[in-house]
């Protein structure tokens, strides 16, 4: 029969057990070494007393006078015996220098010799000994009696063994109640500290806790969603690798031990942090990604900390633009298929009715309308994603009533854009300006106003035909690109003009506001900028200049890295 595998005791039982066991063996230490020197003590005291007591005898004139007497016990004895009364020791024995006793607690051994040594009383000197003697064992004094300079007796004083161990067991007894007490005491104290422990490691062995901290670790490292963890005081407890790179810490940054404050991060993005309540799903931006925040705080009685989870949206985003856009364009193609079936009919029409002429014109027209901007577009914009953009965009405004006119000093070569300007962004840019460009536009002067927007006059209203217009400016020269656009929409007030690029900021109502921030982010992620001014109709013009570096520089590096290839 297979016995059940019994779980290892936890990391607080093992502690409670050893540090009962350390509290046992210190306390049994400690009175051990109470009792050693007690007893020490006890015998130093008891030699001590009767040292005392027999140099007070020897040193009595009534003990010299006694001794003179032709019968010494008969004065000798009872002062012996009340000094032994009053002084609580076993005996006190006087007697002559051949060891005769004059005096004894037992009246039946005066008169016997006295058990003991005296030679170095004989010579003069005060002794203590221990010896087994009438009264058994006993710590004893012997010291002579002078009477002038002749030694005429000795004293020996003693108290037995027996009562200095009952004085030690008495005193062994106080201490062994007070090792006792100190015990109890200790274990009390480390079973509620054990306890304390217990539910905090919620009852798990060391082995199960480092096991945890390796999976813990392992975790950190692996999930690709950055994870933060702050403590009561705001302080970064932890952080794993994607949370660095999502809140853009350096590697070699400590993060641990700081406050979010010290972070530099985005003010709206440092303010969720900071939130006591929790926060779900929310949208921020820092200099380069577009990342979603969770926050919840951590209770437990009190307030002990957040736990902050952050997801990259950065690509999510601009594949979301682009999905945008495209559905605009395919609108706008589906418009323009409907709109084409509407003028073909009309052809038709014209043609029964027998006026071929008046077809042909109206339909070389609308054929003229519709290829002027594409061979302006393909003739000076050779970036092909940047010319489908504008095309694409050109047949949404023109379903809105916006025309789209690219600037005459627009030129863009092929091969001006180096490889590591990312075509999204370029999309992100141009796409999200002319979006809000045509928005702006197809406003009329009410909608402006209730907006709150600065309104336009009637001589820039619309443009000098009146028709709402987007200017698009795309150049390219040697050292950097230029994207402008510009609007004869109601412009944007000078007040408002550090506020546009907030993610938030709209003049459109709430969900809206997005746009400019991502061109802001985008033009900083390549080392560009973002310009607002007042354009020449009016509206508001952006102006976003990115580095293209050394055309010539860039042209040599190229070409060396096709040799190297071939």
């Amino acid at each position: 029969m297979r016995l059940p595998r019994t779980r290892p005791r936890s990391l607080a039982g093992q502690l409670f057990a050893m540090q009962v066991v350390l509290i046992a063996a210190v306390v049994a230490g400690c009175a051990v070494f109470a009792y050693v020197s007690g007893s020490a003590q006890a015998e130093e005291t008891a030699a001590r007393q009767v040292r005392v007591a027999a140099l007070a005898v020897a040193d009595s004139p009534s003990v010299r006078e006694a001794i003179r007497t032709p019968d010494p016990s008969a004065v000798l004895q009872p002062y012996a015996e009340r000094v032994r009364e009053d002084t609580g020791i076993a005996f006190v024995t006087i007697m002559d220098t051949e060891r005769v006793r004059w005096t004894h607690p037992d009246t039946s051994q005066i008169g016997d010799t006295f058990l003991g040594n005296t030679a170095k009383a004989l010579r003069g000197q005060t002794f203590t000994e221990t010896y087994t003697g009438t009264l058994g064992p006993s710590i004893r004094v012997v010291t002579p009696i002078r009477d002038g300079g002749r030694i005429v007796g000795l004293v020996s004083a003693g108290i037995t063994v027996d009562r200095v161990s009952s004085q030690v067991r008495e005193q062994l007894g106080a201490l062994a109640l007070a090792a006792g007490g100190a015990l109890a005491l200790g274990g009390i104290g480390t079973y509620v500290i054990n306890a304390r422990l217990r539910r905090h490691t919620h009852g798990m062995n060391a082995a199960e806790l480092s096991r945890l901290h390796d999976y813990h670790q392992a975790t950190l490292h692996a999930v690709r969603e950055g994870l933060l963890m702050l403590d009561g005081r705001r302080r970064i407890a932890l952080i794993n690798d994607a949370g660095r790179e999502l809140l853009g810490l350096e590697p070699d940054t400590e993060a641990v031990g700081r406050t979010v404050d010290e972070l530099a991060l985005p003010a709206p993005l440092t303010g969720a942090l900071l939130a006591s309540e929790a926060r779900v799903d929310e949208l921020h931006l820092t200099a380069a990604r577009v990342i979603v925040v969770n926050t919840r705080p951590v209770v437990g009685g009190e307030q002990r900390g957040t736990v902050v989870t952050l997801r990259d949206h950065t690509e999510l985003q601009a594949l979301s633009g682009e999905l945008d856009s495209e559905r605009g364009f395919t609108q706008a193609l589906r418009s323009q298929a409907h709109e084409a079936a509407n003028r073909l009919h009309t052809v038709v029409s014209l043609i029964e009715l027998g006026r071929v002429e008046e077809a042909v014109d109206f339909a070389t027209a609308e054929l003229e309308l519709a290829q002027v901007l594409t061979d302006r577009v393909v003739g000076a914009v050779e970036e092909p994603v940047l010319a489908a953009l504008l095309l694409g965009k050109a047949a949404q405004a023109n379903e809105r009533g916006v025309e789209l006119v690219l600037a005459e000093d627009s030129l863009i070569d092929d091969g001006a854009l180096p490889p590591s300007l990312a075509q999204r962004d370029l999309v992100t840019i141009l796409g999200n300006l002319i979006d809000n460009a045509v928005d702006a536009a197809s406003e009329g002067p009410e909608d402006a106003a209730e907006s709150g927007a600065a309104v336009p006059s009637p001589r820039t209203a619309g443009g000098p035909a009146g028709r709402a217009r987007v200017t698009v400016t795309a150049l390219a020269d040697e050292r950097e690109l230029l994207l402008r656009v510009a609007d004869t929409g109601a412009g944007i007030g000078p007040e408002a003009a550090d506020e546009v690029f907030r993610r938030g900021w709209s003049t459109h109502g709430a969900g809206r506001g997005l746009g400019l921030a991502l061109v802001r982010q985008a033009a900083h992620r390549n080392g560009g900028t973002v310009e607002l001014d007042a354009g020449p109709d009016g509206g508001a013009r952006f102006t976003v200049r990115l580095p293209l570096g050394d055309r010539t520089a860039r042209s040599a590096a190229e070409a060396g890295a096709k040799e190297v290839t071939a």
